[in-house]
This record gives C-alpha cells, sequence and structure tokens, in this order.
C-alpha cells in the first residue's frame, strides 16, 4: 500500500485531511463519487420521462412502451447505484479507517515518548478508534453531500426549464432553505467536537482507573472512583440532547417550511394547466422536480455526516502532525568502543529546564553511574544518552558520531535500554525477551536470561520459555529482570539502564552487576542508580543536581562529600565492603578519579 500523501503528515490544519484522504486510493472514492452522481442523474431524468410518459398515455394511441421501459430502467439504475454506494463507500471508509490508524500508531511510535505522552491514554483509545472511523468517512460524505445537493440544484433546473413561472414560485423559499442548512451545519460541528471531547475525558478517566485497579482497591476508593469516571455522562448526555434539539429544530422548521413552499410550487403549476401552459405530463414533472429541489432531509443528512467527519478529523490531526525525529542515514564507525559524549546538552520542557549546559564524556567500554535526588535529571540524561528524546541544545555522540546523524534502525541495533516498570511486549517469555531490533536465537535468548538472574524463574513457568506472557504470573522484580534479559540479548556498543534493578533484592542486584561486568571493554554501560553499592561498582559516577553536572568522580571518593551521601537514603547508607574495599576486577580504587 502507499504511503499517504505528506499533508496527512503535517500539521496542516483539518482541511488538509480531507484532500490527503481523497488522493489516497482515489480509485474508490472516485467510483463512489460515479456511482452516486449516476444515481442522482437517474433521479433527475426520471420525473422528465414519467411526465413525458403520462401525456403520451393520456393522448390515446399505440401504448408508449419505450417510455415505459425508460421509466423502469432508471429506477433500476438509481436503485443499483444506491446499492454500489453502499457496498463501496463502506468497504473505502474501513480501508481509510485501517490506514489512518496506522498511520498515526506509526506517528506515536516514531516520535518522541514525551510528545506521545501528552496524549492521555483513554483519549488516545478514542482518537484512534471512534474518531479515526468518522475521519476516514470523510471521502464517502463528501461525495454524498454533494450529490445531495445535486438534486435540489437539479430539481430547481428542471422545474424552470419546464416552467419558468413555477422556479419563480420555488424560488421564494430558497433563502430560508439556505440559512436554515448553514445553521445546521455549523451547529452540528460543534456539538460533535464536544461530543467527542467528553467522551475522550470518560474513556481517559476509565483507562486511568483500570490501570491503577490495585490501589483503587487497596485504598478503598472505588465508589470515589466510579463516580469520577461516570460524572462526565451528565455532560455527555447534554452534547446528545443538543445533537436532537438542533436536528429536531432543523426538522420542525423544514416541516413547516416545504409544505408552505410545496403547496406554493403546485399552486402556481395547477393555475398554469388551467392556463393551458401546462400538460398533465408536466404538471406530474413539475411536482417531481419539486419533491427533489425540497429534499432537505437528504442535504441536511449528508451535510451532518460530513461535519461530523470534518470534526473527527480536527480531533485526529493532531496525533498524525506528530513529528518523527530527523534522521540522517550515517552510520556507526566499525568496531567502535561505545564513546558516549554529552556537548553542552540541555532540555527544557514547559520552561522549566531538566538538564543544564551537560558535558561528559564516557570512555567506551567503561560503566558510569547517574545519581542524584528525585527530580534531578537522571532519566532525562538516559532519555538523551540514546535518543529517546532529543536535547534542546548540545549535541550527543557515540563514537564520535552525533546521534542525529545515524539511521534509526542502525542506532536501535547498538544502543539498548532496560527500565525500571518494562513493557513486555510478544506472545511468549522467549518472544519478551527477543523482542527488539534483530533476532536473537533461542541460546542468546537463554544466555541472556541467566545473565540477568531469570532463567531459574522462568523454567518454573508451566511451559518455561514458551509459555504465553497472559498465563507468566510474574512479580514486578521478575519482569525486571525479563527487561534485563532483553537488553542483555543485544547489548550493542551502548547500554543504558534507566533504574533498572530498583525492584531486585540485594543478592540478585549484585548478581546482574557482576553480568554487567562481563560486558567490560565491550559496551558502555550507562546505569541510573539509586543505591550506593550500583554507584560503587561503577568506574565512575555522575552526579547530577538541579539538571546540572555537580560531580564526576570515584564514588569511594565523593563519598567523602556529606551532600552525595545524602542522596542515598537521606545520608543513612555507609560504604560496605563492595564499595570502598574491593573493587570491580580489573580496575583500581583510583580508576575513573575526578574528571
Amino acid at each position: 500500500m502507499p504511503p499517504p500523501p505528506p499533508t496527512a503528515h503535517r500539521g496542516a490544519g483539518a482541511e488538509a485531511l480531507l484532500p490527503a484522504l481523497l488522493r489516497h486510493r482515489p480509485a474508490p472514492a472516485l467510483a463512489v463519487l460515479v456511482c452516486d452522481t449516476a444515481g442522482a442523474l437517474c433521479a433527475l431524468a426520471l420525473p422528465l420521462a414519467l411526465g413525458m410518459t403520462i401525456d403520451r398515455l393520456l393522448g390515446g394511441g399505440a401504448v408508449p412502451w419505450t417510455w415505459i421501459v425508460l421509466c423502469a430502467a432508471l429506477v433500476a439504475a438509481e436503485t443499483a447505484c444506491d446499492a454500489a454506494v453502499t457496498l463501496l463507500g463502506g468497504v473505502h471508509t474501513a480501508r481509510l479507517t485501517s490506514r489512518l490508524r496506522e498511520l498515526a500508531l506509526e506517528r506515536l511510535l516514531r516520535t518522541e515518548p514525551r510528545r506521545a505522552a501528552a496524549f492521555p491514554p483513554g483519549d488516545l483509545t478514542t482518537r484512534l478508534t471512534a474518531t479515526a472511523t468518522a475521519a476516514a468517512g470523510a471521502p464517502v460524505a463528501a461525495a454524498g453531500a454533494l450529490c445531495a445537493v445535486l438534486l435540489p440544484l437539479g430539481g430547481l433546473v428542471g422545474i424552470a426549464l419546464t416552467d419558468a413561472w413555477t422556479a419563480l414560485a420555488f424560488l421564494l423559499g430558497i433563502p430560508p432553505l439556505v440559512l436554515l442548512l448553514r445553521a445546521f451545519t455549523r451547529d452540528t460541528g460543534a456539538v460533535t467536537a464536544d461530543y467527542q471531547r467528553t467522551q475522550a475525558v470518560v474513556a481517559t478517566r476509565l483507562a486511568e482507573a483500570v490501570d491503577g485497579a490495585a490501589t483503587v482497591r487497596a485504598a478503598g476508593t472505588a465508589r470515589r472512583e466510579q463516580a469520577r469516571i461516570t460524572e462526565p455522562l451528565g455532560e455527555l448526555a447534554a452534547h446528545g440532547r443538543r445533537t436532537w434539539r438542533i436536528h429536531g429544530r432543523a426538522v420542525g422548521l423544514s416541516s413547516v417550511l416545504l409544505p408552505v413552499l410545496t403547496a406554493l410550487v403546485l399552486a402556481v403549476a395547477g393555475l398554469r394547466v388551467t392556463a393551458g401552459a401546462l400538460s398533465v405530463g408536466e404538471l406530474v414533472t413539475v411536482s417531481r422536480y419539486a419533491a427533489l429541489a425540497m429534499g432537505i432531509g437528504a442535504v441536511t443528512g449528508a451535510l451532518g455526516a460530513l461535519a461530523r467527519s470534518r470534526a473527527a478529523g480536527e480531533r485526529l490531526q493532531p496525533v498524525l502532525a506528530l513529528p518523527p525525529p530527523e534522521h540522517r542515514d550515517g552510520a556507526l564507525p566499525p568496531g567502535g568502543p561505545g564513546r558516549l559524549d554529552l556537548a553542552g546538552v540541555g532540555v527544557t520542557r514547559e520552561g522549566r529546564p531538566l538538564l543544564r549546559d551537560v558535558r561528559l564524556s564516557v570512555p567506551g567500554g567503561s560503566s558510569v553511574a547517574v545519581v542524584g535526588r528525585s527530580g534531578s535529571g537522571k532519566s532525562v540524561l538516559a532519555a538523551v544518552a540514546g535518543r529517546l528524546h532529543d536535547p534542546d541544545s548540545g549535541t550527543v555522540s557515540l563514537d564520535g558520531v552525533p546521534l542525529r546523524d545515524v539511521a534509526p534502525d542502525r542506532l536501535r541495533q547498538e544502543v539498548s535500554y532496560a527500565f525500571a516498570a518494562p513493557v513486555l511486549f510478544g506472545a511468549t517469555v522467549a518472544d519478551a525477551i527477543a523482542f527488539g531490533a534483530g533476532s536473537p536465537d533461542a541460546a542468546a535468548v537463554r544466555a541472556a536470561a541467566r545473565a540477568a538472574e531469570a532463567d531459574g524463574f522462568v523454567h518454573l513457568l508451566p511451559r518455561g520459555y514458551d509459555t504465553p506472557m497472559e498465563r507468566a504470573p510474574l512479580s514486578g522484580g521478575e519482569r525486571q529482570r525479563i527487561g534485563l534479559a532483553r537488553a542483555f540479548a543485544r547489548p550493542g556498543r551502548l547500554l543504558v539502564l534507566d533504574d533498572a534493578t530498583s525492584g531486585l533484592d540485594t543478592a540478585t542486584e549484585r548478581r546482574v552487576q557482576r553480568a554487567l561486568d562481563r560486558f567490560d571493554g565491550r559496551c558502555t554501560r550507562l546505569i541510573v542508580a539509586h543505591r550506593a553499592s550500583t554507584a560503587a561498582r561503577a568506574d565512575r559516577v555522575v552526579w547530577l543536581e538541579d539538571g546540572a553536572v555537580r560531580a564526576v568522580g570515584r564514588h569511594d571518593r565523593l563519598w567523602h562529600d556529606p551532600s552525595y551521601r545524602a542522596v542515598f537514603h537521606g545520608g543513612t547508607d555507609r560504604p560496605d565492603k563492595a564499595d570502598t574495599v574491593v573493587p570491580r576486577p580489573g580496575t583500581t580504587a583510583g580508576r575513573g578519579a575526578d574528571a
């Protein structure tokens, strides 16, 4: 399937979405328009054929079978065209819905996580489901609106060609009809947008409650959460009633206006028959054209569908406009040790600096622990180090190549992450460990699990590594170890652990740290640490404070600073044997001293 047009990618406004959808797979949209137009033309030709058939029947002579067959053929053709529009329009809308969802998901997964996090889960769910479906119906709705307008205009032209005086009588009712249609379209679009926004609020609150079900249960606030989730339902009902009021007002006004206008047109046409200016067949033709010209219901329905599609497009457009990080097609030098350099890196969010002029050089193959109080910028530093986020200023380089210059597929093969709360994808436990760039074989998966201290509990699962994820009851620490195994399966030249051992007990963490030591010299490790023992095993420690680097050095040297000790549990930690006496294999107590 070819990619959608560029206008669907950029934030060019909701108006750009309809042309983009029309350019994507134009043939089905054109077929819908052709069938819809053909059906309208058949409907417009039928009154003329009926009128001429009646005049020939009343005129005596042979039965006009040709005209009778023509009328039947027009009725059959109109029915067939309507059926084709229903079938083709439904299939085309379904395919466009699928494409819009694929595109929106692609934009979400390619953009920086912080940008995707701007959409609450429930709101995002409604945008990708009901909103995408409504937006995808825009081409079919546009074709329907075009043909719905074609019928009244064609009816008016038919009246004018049959009798000018009757057409003049009909024109007297046009201004009120136009005002009615304009108000209906405007109000329908506004109430649809309000309804979709409130629907998103309900979905968001429900998703939050489901995600935090254990917390709600522990706090005993189920009734309060139920009330919070259902509280917008009153507003939703109000929007629904407002929708029906708008529709009812349009129908009510049209039910008064149209009979008056119909009576006026038929009265004038009847006088013209009495005067001999119109035949009986022409009277039938005029009455049929008047019915088409006053088809306000079809017009309001089509315009309402188009307004709803446009409102849905406005809500979906921010997701489609999410910018992907800029990439070039560069590559990292082969066999690089993984030297990581941050030069003047700054990150600002909502006017608050999260990182300030960070300058750091991590030798290839070494390990560095990032420590600091909560909110000091540790996770932000970990994110920019592997280009999950782009810094607002400065440059991040790996083996001398700025990360912006590295192709994304190559970068993800060289940088691996493990997180505090990993999300595990895959049908089985083995799939969850193998998930990511490249495809490690079964031996590599098991070796990674052993290094992450996950092999033991995986073998206790019903089917071991082939256990489906939904049947694997994993604790928080076990999920962390699966996440670590996923990173260990493809360490590349840079391995980033963002608080990825926080759920492990001390003994298990030490064994995992020993497994990390085996990457020494082959893979650079950036470890966000909260425990003094983790910092003690690193070649050097980066101490962050308020988004800036306060100091860089060995843990045993920094420990002499009371402020540094206070980072670890308010200074209650004391350096144990692993902290000060036993250096890591292959290191000395002075290695990586203050830079």
